[in-house]
């Protein structure tokens, strides 16, 4: 055999991971494996692994016998939609995919170059956890990768992707990056699984209960979106990548639309019912001013009190900070007020645009609320509009009371350009709560109570629910048509393209965790 025909038959051989029984089970499971998955990943063809022959140098509890080809990992770079990303996918058919120093070290490899070339990197965990054989070399590991992950944080957009079990310090790694896809029914995170808390606490729960990809999307907000399947997951990143900038130092592809730029929307006009308590779908808004209807939600299934997604707008993304009235009216509360400073920023650290569509009522009042630290976690969102830089449009659509007005980027929380519509209520409080107090002693003097307070609660909202009193004093740049929303939003951003802002010099802020 001739030294080409053995490198081919070597690389054959390291192509077929844990071997075929082990291929076999993982399809059996519902699963694609690691080269499976990177080749949907990439464009066809692009993807070129690296260090390919690395193996494991541990010789403890007979594992100097055990082949581990790639050490249980695939690394490499190619191309998402004709641009450089960098991706490493865990092999479960080797070893469980478990960590070791090596594999790490692989991981720790194409992190540093996709730092280094300004590049993103995706994540395909499908792992077993740390290899114990090895120790504290494979805690090592573990750190290693924590620290790039963070160092990298804000710099180049990191993506995981959990596509089987993820347990222990493993799970530290996805909860740095940006953003963190979950496959439906195959795949799980946990510190500490059900085994150990049945021992510990005697709690009996499921894998799926504890860690699974709609617990994670819905209740704990560790996962940013759910996937059907291995495929239908891996075309999500896809998605996700063509909205993203490669770096920090760059803006996000942009994309032609045929959708006309002073495109006018008589449907939002008519959009916000006349009773102000009742509920409308933020969404519809959305859809109808972004390119073409389309939009990608982040987190779409926790903390639907707030939206936060990106659209196009003339073909350049924008990031969408909007409340959502058809859950708690819209209000902020402790997990809206995370989702939404997180997301804020996210695009500020690579330099998307944010749009702010306000209809809040309020902070989300009760015990649970201000014992869980609504104080705390109310702050992170002004802190996050505060501290972002990039062009900040916020259009206010119907109720903007108090604080959370202030919340949902106001003019003095750096909001550039604020628009509002007609329907607008821009006041301290709702108009029933302000006459209580305004017109107390009316009320309660009059002849007949409950008429003055009427009549009291209508010269309120004539004087002060109402946009025009805000733009008087500037606080509002404009009150449009709803119809024109889309062509002033797009304007606006527009004249907004070449802003320059610095913030003082100094290590980092103390943002309120």
């Amino acid at each position: 055999m001739n030294k080409i025909e053995d490198l081919r038959r070597r690389k054959a051989e390291l192509e077929l991971g844990g071997g075929q029984k082990r291929i076999d089970d993982q399809h059996a499971k519902g699963k694609l494996t690691a080269r499976e998955r990177l080749a949907i990943l990439f464009d066809e063809g692009s993807f070129v692994e690296m260090d390919t022959f690395v193996h494991h140098r541990c010789h403890n509890f007979g594992m100097a016998d055990v082949k581990a080809p790639g050490d249980g990992v695939v690394t490499g770079y190619g191309t998402v939609d004709g641009r450089l990303v960098f991706a490493y996918a865990q092999d479960f058919t080797v070893l469980g995919g478990s960590l070791g120093e090596y594999h790490a070290e692989k991981i720790v490899k194409i992190q540093n170059m996709a730092l280094k070339m300004g590049a993103p990197i995706v994540g395909l965990n499908d792992s077993g956890g740390a290899r114990i054989q090895e120790g504290v070399n494979s805690l090592s590991g573990f750190g290693k990768i924590f620290y790039n992950n963070t160092i990298s944080s804000g710099v180049i957009p990191q993506i995981s992707v959990i596509m089987g079990p993820c347990a222990g310090g493993a799970v530290y790694s996805p909860a740095i990056m940006d953003f963190v896809f979950m496959v439906d029914k195959t795949s799980q995170m946990f510190i500490t699984g059900p085994q150990v808390i049945k021992t510990v606490t005697g709690e009996d729960i499921s894998h799926e209960a504890l860690g699974g990809a709609m617990t994670h999307n819905s209740i704990s907000g560790v996962a940013h979106f759910i996937g059907k399947d291995d495929e239908d997951t891996l075309r999500q990143v896809r998605e996700l990548l063509s909205y993203l900038p490669s770096n920090n130092l760059e803006k996000a592809p942009v994309y032609s639309s045929n959708d006309d730029v002073n495109r006018i929307i008589p449907e939002l006009n008519e959009i916000i019912p006349e009773n102000p308590n009742k509920a409308y779908d933020m969404y519809e808004i959305i859809r109808k001013i972004a390119d073409d209807g389309g939009l990608f939600d982040v987190m779409p299934y926790y903390a639907k009190n707030i939206i936060t997604c990106y659209i196009r707008l003339n073909g350049q993304t924008v990031g969408v900070v909007a409340n959502q009235p058809k859950f708690a009216a819209g209000c902020l509360d402790i997990n809206a007020s995370d989702k939404a400073a997180r997301f804020v920023r996210r695009c500020d650290a690579f330099n998307i645009p944010l749009l702010t569509i306000v209809d809040v009522p309020g902070f989300l009042p009760g015990t649970g609320q201000e014992h869980g630290g609504i104080i705390r976690h109310g702050a992170k969102l002004l802190y996050a509009f505060c501290e972002a830089t990039v062009p900040k449009v916020t259009m206010i659509v119907r109720k903007a009371y108090g604080g959370a007005y202030i919340g949902m980027c106001n003019k003095e929380l750096g909001a550039d350009m604020v628009f509002a519509w007609p329907s607008a209520e821009i006041a301290v409080m709702g108009a029933e709560g302000a006459a209580n107090i305004v017109f107390r002693n009316d009320i309660q003097n009059a002849e007949d109570p409950v008429a003055k307070r009427k009549e009291k609660i209508a010269e309120y909202e004539e004087k002060f629910n109402n946009p025009y009193r805000a733009a008087e004093m500037g606080y509002v740049d404009d009150v449009i048509e709803p119809a024109t929303s889309r062509q002033r939003i797009i304007s606006a951003f527009d004249m907004l393209e070449s802003k320059r802002e610095s913030l003082p010099p100094k290590k980092h802020g103390n943002i309120p965790l």
